[in-house]
């Protein structure tokens, strides 16, 4: 079943996510207001983040980094972040 959603990341309707790409509350706002193709640019944009600073996701800090970048990424201002402290 398709979906049809005003996407906040593209600013057009298109094609909506068809469940929760993300547990809590947070993955609801993603499910209502992040349409397909801005999911698959978050998701090409996350794996050049674990590339270029070499992030393992069995960390607490790097998947607390992710997070912060997605939600920027999706629902604020894209800007190449500063830093990925994992120590």
């Amino acid at each position: 079943m398709n979906r049809t959603i005003y996407c906040l990341k593209l600013h057009t309707q298109a094609e909506g996510l068809d469940y929760p790409p993300y547990p809590g509350e947070l993955g609801q706002r993603i499910y209502q207001s992040i349409s397909k193709p801005a999911w698959q640019q978050w998701i090409n944009h996350q794996t050049m983040l674990i590339n270029e600073y070499r992030l393992s996701t069995y960390e607490p800090q790097a998947r607390e980094f992710l997070k912060k970048e997605m939600e920027k990424f999706l629902f604020g201002t894209h800007e190449t972040p500063m830093t990925a402290s994992t120590e």
